[in-house]
């Protein structure tokens, strides 16, 4: 898949986020004690555009395009993870799988300073 396109399914991937968020914070003030739902949608609403903004500074190489990738990546994949576990635990009564919403939480810190590499690593690189 070239660069492009790459940068296409996180932003994609965005959209959907945020259209989530918004449904999750919908059900949160109609249901009693939603209180996972709001978190789930605070977090896919918070990073929804912190993915798009990383792909559109590694795409214009103001960040480094594969750190900024890669923490665009991680921020989609770290939301969708801890929003998903918080979203089954709400209405299942279970998580999604032992460590989840740790674990998507501990991907989006990573995420986080991984932007930050990438907007001091030295250099650019013009080619993914």
């Amino acid at each position: 898949m070239t660069r492009p396109g790459r940068f296409r399914a996180v932003v994609a991937a965005a959209g959907l986020m945020g259209a989530a968020g918004v449904i999750l914070a919908a059900v949160a003030a109609h249901k009693a004690g939603g209180a996972f739902l709001l978190s789930a949608s605070s977090m896919l609403l918070f990073h929804a555009p912190a993915a798009l903004l990383t792909i559109l500074l590694a795409d214009r190489q103001i960040v480094h395009p594969r750190l900024g990738f890669a923490a665009g990546c991680g921020f989609v994949a770290g939301a969708i993870l801890f929003a998903a576990d918080l979203t089954v635990l709400q209405f299942l009564g279970h998580s999604l799988f032992p460590m989840a919403a740790p674990s998507g939480g501990t991907l989006m810190i990573l995420s986080w300073l991984t932007l930050a590499a990438a907007g001091v690593w030295p250099g650019t690189v013009t080619r993914l």
